[in-house]
C-alpha cells in the first residue's frame, strides 16, 4: 500500500488493521494483548481504529514482538551536514559548579 499520498487519518486507520492482524496472527484475544500491554481493552480497541497513544502502541507492539519493526517505521536520523558543520569546533564554556564529592571516610568516590 502506497502511504505517500494518503491523509493521516488514512494512515492511522491502515496501521490500526496492521495492528489488529498482529494480534490476530499471533492468537491472541484482545483481552489478552491488553493485559499483556499493561493497558485497557478500550485502549487496544481504540488502537485497532487508528487512535492510540505512541507510548500504548509501542507497549502492544512489544508484546506482539513487532519492537524490531520500529527502525524501519522511523530510521534513526543522522545529522544533516549543516547541522554537523554548526557543531564542529564547540568547546564547553561552562562548568556544572559541583566540585568533587568526598565519603565521610574522606575518599572520593
Amino acid at each position: 500500500m502506497n502511504l505517500k499520498d494518503k491523509s493521516a487519518n488514512a494512515i492511522t486507520e491502515e496501521l490500526g488493521e496492521r495492528l489488529k492482524q498482529a494480534r490476530l496472527n499471533a492468537n491472541l484475544t484482545q483481552l489478552a494483548l491488553a493485559e499483556q500491554a499493561g493497558v485497557s481493552r478500550k485502549v487496544v480497541l481504540n488502537a485497532e481504529k487508528g487512535k492510540v497513544q505512541l507510548h500504548a502502541l509501542v507497549a502492544m507492539m512489544q508484546v506482539l514482538g513487532l519492537t524490531q519493526q520500529l527502525d524501519n517505521f522511523l530510521p534513526k536520523q543522522a545529522l544533516s551536514p549543516i547541522q554537523l558543520a554548526k557543531l564542529q569546533g564547540k568547546q564547553r564554556q561552562r562548568a556544572s559548579g559541583q566540585g568533587k564529592t568526598q565519603d565521610e571516610d574522606g575518599s572520593e568516590w
